[in-house]
């Protein structure tokens, strides 16, 4: 473990010497050990620091890579996640570990268990299109991961805006919304003037040719005239999941 003995003696002295306060030493505590493998410094303490430990992001990443990485998360929390996972990856780390939960529709894996919360309700997640799910699920996972439950309305786009009055008394109870969209990306920004709650837009690959798989929808919801309106990267589900999950946690409060 870098840092970190003798951080961590040093640490203990003081508290002993009574030379800082426990909440003090707990402030410190947070942001002390990594793991270094390497190829990669597994982060163990992020659970402490966020909530949620580091999650993988595999793209790019070889199967031995994830796992070895996984090995030292889920020694310190008992858990771990991963984003992005193909059905390869997925597949080394169900050989790897028991307890694992793979969507190949979300590409999310997570394994071991999490902190048991009772999961707070007051997000709501739209998407403009069927073909939008797969993201909107990532980003339902991520809330859930996070002690969160997300009402889902799917395929309320504007080719048929209407749809989405059926709805309105569950968006009217939201603290935030995360509305998403791919073609043009016009959702968010019609979404965002009808409904007065903060909205995190995800644009998706989800498109036409000119769509440049993702751009043109980025682009509406950056340059969009309605306010109250954050934007994540082209299919974010996670970002756009966990950001909501810190939203609606303070709201809460």
């Amino acid at each position: 473990m870098q840092t970190s003995n003798g951080q961590l003696l040093s640490l203990f002295k003081d508290l002993h010497e009574q030379k800082m306060t426990p909440e003090e030493a707990a402030a410190r505590f947070k942001f002390l050990p990594y793991e270094n493998l390497g190829f990669a410094k597994a982060d163990t303490h992020r659970h402490f620091r966020t909530g949620l430990s580091e999650v993988i992001f595999c793209e790019g990443k070889t199967a031995k890579q994830v796992v070895a990485i996984g090995e030292k998360l889920f020694a310190a929390h008992g858990y771990f996640v991963a984003t992005r996972a193909s059905r390869d990856i997925g597949n080394a780390v169900e050989q790897a570990f028991s307890d694992v939960d793979y969507s190949e529709e979300t590409r999310l894996v997570v394994v071991g268990k999490l902190p048991q919360k009772t999961l707070q309700t007051g997000i709501t997640i739209l998407t403009a299109g069927t073909s939008d799910i797969p993201v909107a699920e990532e980003a339902a996972m991520t809330a859930k991961l996070m002690g969160h439950d997300a009402e889902k309305i799917y395929d309320v786009g504007v080719a048929g805006i209407h749809r989405i009055f059926d709805d309105r008394n569950t968006i009217d109870k939201a603290n935030v919304l995360i509305v998403i969209a791919g073609m043009e990306g016009a959702l968010p920004s019609l979404v965002a003037g009808m409904f007065g709650k903060p909205i995190i837009a995800v644009p998706t690959s989800v498109g036409y040719g000119s769509n440049f798989q993702g751009l043109s929808a980025l682009l509406t919801m950056l340059n969009s005239c309605s306010l109250g309106i954050s934007v994540v990267n082209i299919d974010n589900g996670f970002g756009a999941g966990y950001l909501a999950a810190q939203i609606n946690q303070l709201a809460k409060r």
